[in-house]
Protein backbone atom coordinates (compact mmCIF):
# COMPACT_ATOMS: atom_id res chain seq x y z
CA UNK A 1 0.00 0.00 0.00
CA UNK A 2 2.88 2.40 0.73
CA UNK A 3 4.10 2.16 -2.86
CA UNK A 4 0.62 2.90 -4.18
CA UNK A 5 0.15 5.95 -1.94
CA UNK A 6 3.56 7.37 -2.87
CA UNK A 7 3.07 6.64 -6.55
CA UNK A 8 -0.32 8.38 -6.64
CA UNK A 9 1.00 11.38 -4.70
CA UNK A 10 4.08 11.78 -6.89
CA UNK A 11 2.06 11.29 -10.07
CA UNK A 12 -0.34 14.03 -9.04
CA UNK A 13 2.54 16.33 -8.05
CA UNK A 14 3.95 15.73 -11.54
CA UNK A 15 0.48 16.58 -12.95
CA UNK A 16 0.34 13.33 -14.88
CA UNK A 17 -2.57 11.03 -15.56
CA UNK A 18 -2.16 7.29 -15.07
CA UNK A 19 -2.11 6.95 -18.83
CA UNK A 20 0.62 9.59 -19.25
CA UNK A 21 2.71 7.95 -16.55
CA UNK A 22 2.21 4.54 -18.12
CA UNK A 23 3.25 5.77 -21.55
CA UNK A 24 6.29 7.62 -20.20
CA UNK A 25 7.38 4.69 -18.02
CA UNK A 26 6.53 2.06 -20.66
CA UNK A 27 4.03 0.22 -18.44
CA UNK A 28 0.33 -0.37 -18.93
CA UNK A 29 -2.06 2.26 -17.55
CA UNK A 30 -4.08 -0.43 -15.78
CA UNK A 31 -0.89 -1.66 -14.07
CA UNK A 32 -0.28 1.88 -12.73
CA UNK A 33 -3.85 1.84 -11.42
CA UNK A 34 -3.40 -1.57 -9.80
CA UNK A 35 -0.19 -0.46 -8.09
CA UNK A 36 -1.86 2.69 -6.80
CA UNK A 37 -4.75 0.63 -5.39
CA UNK A 38 -2.35 -1.83 -3.73
CA UNK A 39 -3.48 -4.73 -5.89
CA UNK A 40 -0.11 -5.27 -7.58
CA UNK A 41 3.54 -4.81 -6.64
CA UNK A 42 6.22 -3.53 -8.98
CA UNK A 43 9.56 -5.11 -9.78
CA UNK A 44 12.75 -3.16 -9.20
CA UNK A 45 12.98 -2.49 -12.93
CA UNK A 46 9.44 -1.08 -12.94
CA UNK A 47 10.18 1.05 -9.87
CA UNK A 48 13.13 2.56 -11.73
CA UNK A 49 10.98 3.20 -14.81
CA UNK A 50 8.28 4.88 -12.72
CA UNK A 51 10.80 6.99 -10.81
CA UNK A 52 12.46 8.13 -14.02
CA UNK A 53 9.10 8.97 -15.59
CA UNK A 54 8.24 11.03 -12.51
CA UNK A 55 11.63 12.79 -12.77
CA UNK A 56 12.79 11.35 -9.46
CA UNK A 57 16.04 9.64 -8.70
CA UNK A 58 15.21 5.97 -8.00
CA UNK A 59 16.84 6.14 -4.56
CA UNK A 60 14.63 9.14 -3.69
CA UNK A 61 11.51 7.26 -4.80
CA UNK A 62 12.50 4.29 -2.64
CA UNK A 63 13.19 6.64 0.29
CA UNK A 64 9.70 8.14 -0.02
CA UNK A 65 8.20 4.63 0.00
CA UNK A 66 10.28 3.71 3.03
CA UNK A 67 9.12 6.83 4.89
CA UNK A 68 5.50 5.99 4.05
CA UNK A 69 5.96 2.53 5.57
CA UNK A 70 7.12 3.86 8.96
CA UNK A 71 4.55 3.77 11.75
CA UNK A 72 3.12 7.14 12.66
Amino acid sequence: MALGRVLRCQRKLARMTQEELGLTADVQRNFVSEIERGQKQASVVTLFKLATALRLEPHEFVRLISEEMKPR
